[in-house]
């Protein structure tokens, strides 16, 4: 799976070019990063901040493989539609950038949490897996990526602009004001900033160029299972205790109407 993105990597540390070698990803300078009986590479060149635990990993699987979310991942899979390189910084289980790929296309799945790329390195045959602070320069080259996915996940606007090829698109995902309701006032969970859109331009706009924006919003029907899965596989899982959360659900309707409230952004890099 490494194999199919090696040459679109770059080392973290010095920018050269990668290859493979046995059980290892290394660079002309000579820098080495190991390769997991998992198929994934982690280059991080320090340790990262928090990342995805191992049952936030599992409650996004579950929660994403049910197909809750498949409208979403249609529509990132139609602006992916064409692209060569897709790669998903924040990439968790790899779900949507499998779902993005086309006949022939090849994806890099980027994060933090090497719990998540465990998964993400075998959601597609021709997904490479590699752990990387979004913070720090990726280890991709320049002007390789057609299509960069950012979906629900920090940005660094200077790097996505870097390795985005002339003419790429990056597509932002962010939850729209009426996600999760009412789960998020039955049960307290984070809610969504307000100044968020404007945190947003703010993140992006020296670099980027806003092209367009499209609304995603469906209903989902959910279990009290399935309630446990989405609370747990987002940032709410960090702040509400699980036992709190148990009584909450119990509570609930089962099953509970959920509203789904996303925001698609595409962004064009400034020349």
């Amino acid at each position: 799976m490494l194999a199919d993105v090696i040459d679109l990597l770059a080392c973290p540390l010095c920018g050269a070019r990668t290859h493979l070698a046995g059980g290892s990803v290394r660079c002309g300078s000579g820098h080495s990063f190991d390769v997991a009986r998992q198929g994934y590479v982690n280059m991080l060149t320090r340790p990262a901040g928090t990342a995805d635990t191992p049952d936030m990993v599992a409650a996004r699987a579950r929660f994403l493989d049910a197909g809750h979310y498949a409208p979403l991942a249609r529509r990132l899979a139609r602006l992916c539609a064409g692209a060569e390189v897709v790669a998903d910084a924040g990439a968790g289980t790899g779900h949507y950038l499998a779902a993005a790929l086309g006949d022939g296309a090849v994806g890099i799945a980027l994060d933090v949490s090497k719990h998540a790329l465990r998964r993400a390195a075998r959601a597609h045959p021709r997904v490479g897996a590699v752990v990387a602070d979004v913070w720090r320069p990726l280890p991709v080259g320049d002007d390789r990526v057609d299509v960069l996915l950012n979906v629900f996940a920090p940005r660094n606007a200077p790097e996505f602009a870097r390795v985005l090829r002339p003419g790429g698109t990056l597509v932002v995902v962010t939850p729209g004001p009426g996600h999760l309701r009412p789960l998020v006032e039955r049960l307290g969970l984070l809610s969504v900033d307000e100044d968020k859109e404007r945190r947003l331009e703010e993140s992006l706009g020296g670099a980027f160029t806003r092209e367009g924006e499209e609304t995603e919003e469906f209903t989902l029907s959910l279990g009290h299972e399935e309630v446990g899965a989405v609370v747990g596989m987002g940032p709410s899982a960090w702040h509400t205790r699980p036992e709190e959360l148990a009584a909450g659900i119990g509570d609930l309707p089962d099953p509970v109407e959920v509203s789904a409230s996303f925001r698609v952004s595409r962004w064009a890099a400034r020349t």
